[in-house]
């Protein structure tokens, strides 16, 4: 497998490139102008739904590049600090700070700077005052300890060469009781090697992707506790020929093998009331 600082690379050019695609108004995922129902991208597609849409600028819409909906799950509360690790465009910073309101703050963290100017553009554009976008890395989270009372992320932990490490920083920014609630990519059985070795497909969330087991010994080991996984939606062999098939594989070779084994999942887990990690205090 690649190096974590190549895909770290490869996944700050990509979403320059499809924060600025966005910037310049010719769309966002597919390069088009995708709705809030439609993209080419079948891991990207139908994932808010036209009232939420209408809740955050056209462009926070298009620049959004998840697998999932956190922030329709998490359960969020007025009154609340959340933080977004890879907050892109800022779509789910935005719509997080609707949920907990004036009296909340949403954070979003982003590393890549054509996403964040997107994101401040946005920011502005909803009139909410209750959003700070910060640069950094999900490894490394620019907040001091106990700072946050829930985590959300959209299909970005997948991205990282050092999941352990944003686990680990996770569990510190969060307050105890805090909760962890991400969607993202999970594997289930084997996967070909073809597409473990696909740079480009780190981006789209599925090169990185962990089994369910996998996600749920790292959170365990970080410190978390009441860990749940969700499975939100099951891609079967032609969503696999579509993201195959725009990366340069062999689709019609490598599709019938991974059809079901990547899955869309809503990822929970809770920060010890003590605030330590089981065994660490």
């Amino acid at each position: 497998m690649s190096a974590p600082n190549d895909v770290k690379e490869v996944v700050r050019e990509k979403y320059s490139q499809a924060a600025l695609r966005v910037t310049a108004g010719q769309g966002g995922c597919c390069g088009g102008a995708p709705s809030a129902t439609s993209c080419c991208d079948p891991i990207t597609s139908n994932l808010y739904d036209a009232g939420q849409a209408g809740e955050v600028p056209d462009a926070a819409l298009k620049a959004s590049l998840g697998c999932g909906n956190p922030t329709a799950l998490a359960e969020l509360k007025p009154g609340e600090t959340v933080l977004d690790l890879g907050s892109g465009g800022g779509i789910d910073v935005l719509l997080s700070a609707r949920r907990v309101g004036p009296s909340g703050k949403a954070y979003g963290l982003d590393m890549t700077d054509e996403m964040l100017a997107l994101a401040e553009e946005n920011r502005h554009k909803s009139g909410l005052t209750n959003v700070e976008f910060l640069k950094g890395e999900i490894e490394h989270i620019p907040l001091p300890d106990n700072a946050v009372d829930v985590i959300i992320s959209n299909c970005v932990i997948n991205l990282s060469g050092d999941k352990d490490r944003v686990l680990k920083e996770a569990f510190r920014v969060l307050k105890p009781g805090g909760r962890f609630a991400v969607s993202d990519v999970v594997v289930r059985g084997e996967v070909p090697a073809a597409i473990r070795k696909s740079m480009e497909l780190w981006v789209g969330c599925v090169a990185g992707a962990l089994s369910e087991a996998d996600y749920r010994s790292k959170l365990a080991g970080a410190g978390f506790g009441n860990i749940d996984v969700e499975v939100t939606r099951v891609y079967g062999s032609e969503d696999a020929r579509e993201f195959l098939s725009a990366e340069g594989l062999d689709a019609a070779t490598i599709a019938k093998a991974v059809d079901g084994k990547f899955v869309s999942a809503f990822i929970r887990a809770v920060k010890p009331e003590s605030g330590c990690a089981p065994g660490r205090c």
